[in-house]
């Protein structure tokens, strides 16, 4: 057996390993690098760790430092809030609403299992008090951070584009965001009308009970004003944005900066968030990084491409990868996922014969349009925030959903994105 196919089955069982076992598939992905490298390519320490993905570990930690930051302070609570009473309480836009918001937190770099479970707990609450589908409410939170999810400055943005990047293939950080935009925002539309959210009143929902109930007021005041810290973490959030699309400043750097200057004037929510930077996400993207830079430097890489490209039909062979990332994805990290994909596909890439941007962009909708299964953390948060609800049957229902994310999405990115050859 070759070096190259030795290192590919590793990578098979690091993915069986995780969804199986439930361990962090980044510790796995440095234990197979350790392993791999210098079992079967007799690498050094050094040369093994020459693939660790330096720059995206400082936007990961510094994005989500931030985040966590906004969300210690309450931030994040305060913008949920302000969001619904835009709307008046009227129950028809409350979908709409967490979809927004949820894209939203996403979109400014939290990452989309964080968004999630700040949103989900209020989303589905609202759908119990209101009588709204948990399946409609589940899937407008999860649609609406995958929506957001790939804008330059968020986590999976900054990953596929940086990965873009390193492998020096052609890239298009708008075509990407607006790709997995539009996409979730067309799905969340079918699944409002499928799951009764045209029937829902569109008249404003009376709150004289919500204002009754002292369990509630509580927490709806304090969420709703706006402190010191609130304003300065609002005003943070809108440096980041205004530093990385109009100075094209580095956004784990400026996020970590920004993170700092809050925590000298608030030092406890500043200590709060660093123990609640998402460090197993970061763990699990630089894992699977290294262990993709062992097998660049091994030629497993150009080895898997060639496989791909003898297939002889390009196209096909396009379709065959988006249909891979959204089955393992839906049991799996989606960025794990695209950090391992799109390296394997980039000399399949470079033949020419598909645009780099559109596979690319299809790879990371396929890739994440699937995380509504209850076997993903964003699945798994909505199956467990849901109150009131047969959870067999709930379950069943986000597992039949999501094997139809699985089914149906692939080949209509791919007609969409691939097909026509953009990029």
């Amino acid at each position: 057996m070759s070096d190259e196919l030795i290192s590919i089955l590793v990578l098979v069982v690091v993915f069986v390993i995780a969804t199986t076992r439930s361990i962090n598939m980044g510790a796995l992905s440095f234990a197979a690098a350790f392993g791999v490298g210098e079992l079967v390519a007799d690498f050094s320490a050094d040369h093994i760790f020459a693939g660790f993905p330096g720059d995206l570990f400082v936007v990961l930690v510094g994005v989500t430092y931030l985040f966590a930051l906004a969300r210690s302070n309450g931030t994040t609570d305060w913008l949920v809030h302000a969001s619904i009473r835009l709307v008046g309480g009227r129950v028809a836009l409350i979908p709409w609403v967490m979809f927004a918001v949820s894209g939203a937190l996403t979109a400014i770099g939290a990452v989309s299992p964080a968004a999630v479970a700040i949103v989900a707990p209020l989303a589905l609450s609202f759908a119990a008090r209101y009588r709204i589908s948990p399946l409609l409410m589940g899937a407008m939170v999860v649609h609406g951070s995958q929506g957001g999810g790939f804008s330059p400055i968020s986590i999976y943005g900054s990953i596929v584009n940086g990965i873009v990047d390193r492998e020096k293939l052609p890239g298009n950080e708008i075509t990407l965001f607006l790709a997995s935009l539009v996409v979730n925002l067309i799905i969340a539309a079918v699944v409002f009308v499928v799951c009764g959210g045209l029937k829902l009143p569109r008249t404003a929902v009376a709150t004289d009970q919500e204002r009754e109930d002292g369990a509630e007021e509580a927490p709806a005041d304090a969420a709703g004003r706006l402190t010191p810290a609130r304003i300065a973490t609002l005003a943070a959030l809108v440096a980041l944005v205004v530093a990385v699309l109009a100075f094209d400043l580095d956004a784990g750097l400026t996020s970590i900066s920004l993170a700092v200057a809050l925590s000298v004037f608030w030092p406890d929510h500043g200590k709060k968030a660093v123990n609640e930077v998402t460090w197993p996400t970061v763990l699990l993207i630089c894992g699977v990084l290294t262990y993709v830079g062992v097998l660049d430097e091994m030629g497993t890489i150009d080895y898997a491409g060639k496989a791909v490209s003898d297939i002889g039909i390009p196209l096909l062979a396009a379709l065959l990868l988006c249909y891979i990332g959204a089955i393992v994805s839906a049991f799996a990290s989606s960025v794990g996922i695209m950090g391992a994909l799109i390296p394997l596909a980039v000399p399949f890439l470079a033949q020419g014969d598909i645009g780099a941007v559109g596979m690319i962009a299809a790879l990371a909708v396929s890739a994440t349009v699937v995380d509504i299964s209850p076997f993903s953390t964003n699945g798994a948060l909505v199956l467990a925030n849901a109150p009131d609800v047969d959870r067999d049957r709930f379950f069943r229902q986000l597992m039949i959903y999501g094997g139809i994310m699985v089914v149906a999405v692939p080949p209509v990115v791919w007609l969409a994105m691939v097909v026509p050859g953009l990029g």
